[in-house]
């Protein structure tokens, strides 16, 4: 699905990883953060897909609740668990999104 963000300026956090062998509770554990980051304040929204190589793009409203959602207890614990366990390589890029527009062919208001 892709995310209902609104008009910009708004930041987007792209995290881009590939997995090890060892995935045991990675799929909880991501679903979890999903959850966590929806209860955030700042949180707008994001689209994840993975087919071999992850991509994670959340959006917020501002740097500080980046630096916020970075720092909860639980999502602390999934990044090192990520590190010890789970990821063979990341990536995090976060950018201010300063222009948007697309198409839905199920809406009228295309932009």
């Amino acid at each position: 699905m892709i995310a209902n963000t609104p008009q910009p300026p708004y930041y987007a956090v792209i995290f881009t990883n590939l997995l090890t062998e060892n995935t045991d509770g990675y799929q909880e554990m991501a679903e979890r953060m999903v959850l966590l980051a929806e209860k955030q304040a700042g949180y707008l929204g994001h689209e994840s897909v993975r087919d071999g190589l992850g991509i994670t793009v959340s959006y917020w409203e501002s740097l500080e609740a980046i630096k916020n959602w970075k720092a909860v207890s639980e999502h602390v614990l999934a990044q090192e668990l990520g590190k010890e366990r789970w990821y063979k390589s990341f990536k995090t890029r976060i950018c201010l999104v300063e222009r948007d527009y697309g198409f839905d062919r199920e809406s009228d208001q295309n932009a």
